[in-house]
C-alpha cells in the first residue's frame, strides 16, 4: 500500500512529483523518495518519514531533470528506513523503479539474482524488480527500440503478486515504462507531458484525459506520445477517458483537514449518488444494470462481499435487499470470503464493494465467485479501476475524491446506492409494495438536507469529546440496522483515535460485555428504529445503572433526561436511517482525534487503499 507518482515532459519534474507526493500520503507515510533522469545520469534522493521532509533534503532543489518517477511508501517488506524507501536502483544505477504491491516470490528471485552476481541493500521486496531488468537488459543481444520494454517485459512474467511499476533509464532519457498487474495506475495526458499516478486525485489539476492500464499492459512514454503493448509486446490502441471530478476536491479547500471537508462534503455525495435514479413518478433507473424479472426471480441468494468501512456499508444494505426484495442477503468480509469455500452458482448474485475499486482483498472474491458462475455487480468510487473492470456489471457512488484515510462520505454514498439496488430490484420483482417503495423513495431524496440539518450539531458532539477524549474504552451498542451504525462508529473512533472501541448488538450486553462496563466508563447508543428504541433504553439503562457515561444518537421521542448527551437527528425511513446516525459519530471521532493532538487524515499503520492481501 503506496502511492506512486511519474511525471515525463518539459517542464522540472522535481516540484510536480513531490506535489504527487503531498497528495498521495494518504497511500503511505513511512517513507519518501525521488529518482530523475539528470544529465549526469539518475538521480536518488530518499529517506525515511513524510514528503515534507523529503522536500527538505539538501540538493533536492537542485534537480533540473524533466523525467522522474517518486513514492511514498507504506512499508510491507522492511522497515521503514532510508535503504527501504523507494526508489531502487540496480548495482551499476542504470535503472530506477518504484512499484506499489508485493511480489510474493521475490526470495527466489533474489537468490536467482545473488547467483548471477547481483548484491542487495535493502530488505524490501522491490530492489528484485530493478535488478531483474537488469538481468534481462544484458542477457538481451538485440539492439532495437523495444529492448528496454523487453526487459521490463520478461521482468515483470517472472514476478508473482501485485504491482504497479514505474521505471526510468540512464540508457533512454527519454521514456519511462509503466505496467501494472492488480494495483492502481493512471496515465493523464496532455499534448506535451504524461503524468503518472496511483490515483487519479494527485495528478487531476493537470488534465482530466486520462488512460487507464489493464492487466500486463505495458506503457512507453515519452513526452508527446504513449504506446501500449500487451505482454506479448503487440502494439495496441487505446483511448483516454475523461474523468468530470472537480481538481479542487482533492484540496483542502479551507477545511483544517481532509476528514472534515468530506464529513461536510456528504450532502452533496449523497445527492450526486442519487443523481436522476431516483424519481418520485417512474421505476428507479440504473442503466448500467441489465436484470429482468426471470433473471431475478432465478436468483436464490445475494452475497455482499466487501472490507471495513464498506462491508459495514454492506450490513446496512442488507436490510433492505431481504426486506424489499424477499432474497436473502449475506454479507461477507472479503479476507475470509474465499477461503470458506462459499456456495455458489449460476443462481448467486454477488455485490462487491469497495471505495477505490482497488481492494486486493475484495477482488480477490470478485474473481472467485466469477470462476463459480455467479453474477456479480461492483459498487465502487473510481471509474475504470479494477473491480469494475473484473465484474459484469458495475455501478458507481459519486462521491468525489476521497482524501481521508478515515471513510465518510464515501460509507454514506455506498448505503445510498445499496439501498438504490434494493429498489430497483424489487420494482422490478413486484414483490413489494408501491407505496413503501415510493415513500422510501421520498426519504432518499430529502437527505441531502437532512444531513445538514444533522451537521449543524457539531458544537455540542466537540462539547462532549473534549470530555471523554482521555478514554481508553468505549463501547457502541445498536439494535437492528443500528447495529451496523455501532459496527461503523466503532471502527472510526479506533481509526483515527487509537482509543479501543468495542462495538455490540446492544441484547446480547448482558450476555457477556456487561462484564467490562464499569463507573465512568463511555457507552454511545444508536436508536433510529421504532420497533426496537424501548428495548434499547432498557439495555442501556443497564450500563447507566453500574456508572456508565452515556451519548445517544436517535431520532425518535425519549426522555433525554435518562442520559448524558442526546443528539436528536432528523426522522427517516430505517432503511437509510445509517446515513444520518452515522455523521456524529464520524463528528465526535473527528473531534476525539483532534482533542488528542494526533492526525486525523493519516493514522498510524494505515492507508488508503488496501492493494495487498
Amino acid at each position: 500500500m503506496c502511492g506512486i507518482v511519474g511525471y515525463i515532459g518539459k517542464k522540472k519534474a522535481c516540484p510536480i512529483l513531490l506535489a504527487g507526493l503531498n497528495r498521495l500520503e494518504y497511500r503511505g507515510y513511512d517513507s519518501a523518495g525521488i529518482s530523475t533522469v539528470e544529465k549526469n545520469g539518475l538521480s536518488l534522493i530518499k529517506d525515511k518519514g513524510r514528503v515534507n521532509h523529503l522536500a527538505s533534503i539538501t540538493g533536492i532543489d537542485e534537480l533540473e531533470g524533466t523525467i522522474g518517477i517518486a513514492h511514498t511508501r507504506w512499508a510491507t517488506h522492511g522497515k521503514p528506513s532510508k535503504e527501504n524507501a523507494h526508489p531502487h536502483q540496480n548495482k551499476t544505477k542504470t535503472f530506477s523503479v518504484v512499484h506499489n504491491g508485493i511480489i510474493e516470490n521475490y526470495h527466489e528471485l533474489r537468490t536467482l539474482l545473488e547467483e548471477n552476481g547481483y548484491s542487495f541493500v535493502s530488505q524490501t521486496d522491490t530492489e528484485v524488480i530493478p535488478n531483474l531488468i537488469d538481468y534481462y537488459y544484458h542477457k538481451d543481444p538485440k539492439q532495437d527500440e523495444l529492448k528496454f520494454l523487453r526487459a521490463v517485459r520478461n521482468s515483470c512474467l517472472d514476478l508473482k503478486g501485485s504491482f504497479a511499476i514505474e521505471v526510468i533509464s540512464s540508457d533512454y532519457p527519454d521514456n519511462m515504462i509503466v505496467v501494472r498487474k492488480d494495483s492502481p495506475l493512471v496515465i493523464g495526458s496532455t499534448e506535451e507531458e504524461n503524468y503518472i499516478s496511483s490515483d487519479i486525485p494527485a495528478i487531476l489539476s493537470y488534465t482530466r484525459n486520462f488512460y487507464l492500464l489493464e492487466d500486463f499492459e505495458f506503457a512507453v512514454l515519452s513526452r508527446t506520445s504513449a504506446k501500449f503493448y500487451t505482454s506479448d509486446l503487440v502494439e495496441i490502441n487505446k483511448k483516454t477517458q475523461t474523468i468530470e471530478w472537480n481538481a479542487t476536491a482533492a484540496e483542502k479547500d479551507g477545511f483544517e483537514d481532509f476528514m472534515l471537508k468530506e464529513i461536510y462534503e456528504q450532502p452533496n455525495a449523497v445527492r450526486e449518488t442519487i443523481g436522476s435514479r431516483i424519481s418520485l413518478t417512474g421505476n428507479c433507473e440504473l442503466s448500467e444494470l441489465h436484470f429482468s424479472k426471470l433473471d431475478l426471480e432465478k436468483i436464490q441468494k445475494i452475497y455482499i462481499v466487501a472490507c471495513g468501512t464498506a462491508m459495514h456499508a454492506g450490513i446496512a444494505g442488507k436490510n433492505a435487499i431481504e426486506k424489499l426484495c424477499h432474497i436473502t442477503a449475506e454479507v461477507d468480509i472479503a479476507s475470509e470470503f474465499r477461503y470458506r469455500d462459499p456456495l455458489l452458482d449460476e443462481n448467486t448474485l454477488c455485490v462487491f464493494i469497495s471505495q477505490s475499486g482497488e481492494t486486493a482483498d475484495t477482488i480477490a472474491a470478485l474473481k472467485l465467485a466469477k470462476s463459480k458462475g455467479a453474477k456479480t455487480i461492483a459498487i465502487s468510487n473510481v471509474i475504470g479501476s479494477s473491480i469494475t473492470r473484473e465484474a459484469d456489471y458495475s455501478i458507481y457512488t459519486h462521491a468525489g475524491p476521497e482524501i481521508a484515510v478515515a471513510s465518510t462520505k464515501a460509507y454514506t454514498s455506498q448505503v445510498v446506492l445499496i439501498t438504490i439496488l434494493a429498489i430497483y430490484f424489487a420494482e422490478i420483482l413486484g414483490r413489494c409494495e408501491s407505496s413503501l417503495l415510493s415513500e422510501l423513495k421520498s426519504d432518499l431524496l430529502a437527505l441531502p438536507k437532512k444531513i445538514e440539518e444533522t451537521l449543524k450539531q457539531n458544537e455540542t458532539i466537540q462539547e462532549f469529546a473534549r470530555k471523554i477524549y482521555q478514554e481508553k474504552d468505549v463501547f457502541f451498542l445498536g439494535r437492528g440496522i443500528d447495529e451496523s451504525v455501532a459496527k461503523e462508529g466503532s471502527l472510526k473512533l479506533k481509526e483515527i483515535s487509537y482509543i479501543h472501541s468495542e462495538s455490540y448488538a446492544a441484547g446480547e450486553l448482558k450476555h457477556g460485555p456487561i462484564a467490562l462496563i464499569e463507573n465512568g466508563i463511555t457507552v454511545i447508543g444508536i436508536m433510529t428504529d421504532p420497533r426496537l428504541v424501548e428495548k434499547t433504553i432498557s439495555n442501556i439503562q443497564e450500563v447507566v445503572t453500574r456508572g456508565a457515561k452515556t451519548f445517544i444518537v436517535t431520532n425518535q421521542k425519549i426522555n433525554s433526561n435518562q442520559f448524558d448527551r442526546v443528539i436528536f437527528i432528523p426522522d427517516t425511513n430505517a432503511f437509510i436511517s445509517p446515513i444520518l446516525s452515522i455523521i456524529p459519530l464520524q463528528l465526535l471521532s473527528y473531534y476525539i482525534s483532534k482533542e488528542k493532538g494526533l492526525d486525523v487524515d493519516k493514522p498510524r499503520n494505515l492507508a488508503k487503499s488496501v492493494t495487498v492481501e
